[in-house]
């Protein structure tokens, strides 16, 4: 079985120094991930107690620290930022890690932080429709061209920004409701979906256009069948019983199957937060067997 899947390694930004997301980054890089994405939050959900870094500093640091993957968050929550502020961070990482800066953005999955810390609107069609005049704004700068915008949310009058992007910097929008998806086939190259409603998948793709689908997945691997029920309970305590586990000749068959339904990227969360020799031997067992 061969694939053209892509292999990201999700990362949240959390319970981790600045030196462990570079060394994890690092040791996905060599086992052949193609990119890494961290989280967007004001506070870690369920764990507001537990440190963690801010996305795009976060980003820029990794970016500093790697040669050769993409890199991006899954997904920016648009309420936090003001879009000529996100378009001018994002061309910026994107000039500096030399075009491997991916824009993931989202109208928020955790509508409790808004009101927690006064930020944006609790309710979903502000935020939807402000997510389209941010998508609006940003293509508009990136362009590099003066212009005039007029929206609910959002007034520009003779707006430039100066540099654009090296070549085209993807878009990456996560989400399945119905104003969603108008925003995934006008604007994204790239659409998330949630793996609860993978059942779903084959029904919204049509809705997606052209951009490309991919989905992230909680992932126990299995790297010795002695520790399989140590690993898949300890798994299931920290995330839940929506995990995938699998060792690597099970993950080939499930990623596989992935590509075959027609979903080109996938954001791997290890459950135990990218151990070194989890990410060695998934890519020389997983990655590479796919590909070869």
């Amino acid at each position: 079985m061969t694939t053209s899947l892509e292999f990201w390694l999700y990362l949240p930004q959390m319970r981790l120094s600045m030196e462990q997301m570079v060394e994890r980054a690092r040791n996905a890089e060599s086992a052949g991930f193609d990119g890494i994405a961290g989280m967007d939050h004001m506070a870690p959900p369920l764990a507001e107690d537990q440190p963690m870094y801010e996305a795009m500093v976060s980003t820029t640091w990794l970016a500093a620290h790697t040669d050769r993957m993409s890199l991006g968050s899954l997904v920016l929550c648009d309420s936090f930022r003001h879009p000529a502020q996100l378009a001018r961070e994002a061309v910026s990482i994107d000039h500096a890690s030399g075009g491997r800066f991916e824009l993931g953005i989202g109208w928020g999955s955790v509508a409790k932080e808004f009101g927690t810390f006064g930020v944006g609107s609790q309710e979903p069609r502000y935020r939807v429709s402000r997510l389209k005049e941010s998508l609006d704004i940003m293509t508009a700068l990136w362009r590099g061209e003066r212009f005039d915008y007029e929206g609910e949310h959002f007034t520009l009058r003779g707006a430039q920004q100066r540099p654009t992007p090296l070549d085209r910097i993807p878009i990456v929008i996560g989400g399945a409701g119905k104003k969603t998806m108008e925003l995934v086939s006008t604007y994204a190259d790239w659409w998330n979906l949630h793996i609860q409603i993978l059942d779903r998948y084959e029904e919204l793709r049509p809705l997606a256009g052209k951009s490309r689908p991919s989905l992230q997945v909680q992932t126990a691997f299995i790297g010795s069948e002695d520790r399989r029920d140590e690993i898949v309970s300890t798994a299931q305590r920290r995330f839940g019983r929506r995990i995938v586990a699998g060792s690597a000749g099970e993950l080939v068959d499930y990623f596989g199957d992935l590509g075959e339904r027609g979903v080109e990227r996938v954001y791997v969360w290890f459950t135990d937060f990218a151990a070194a020799e989890t990410l060695a031997t998934f890519g020389s067992g997983v990655i590479d067997a796919l590909r070869s």
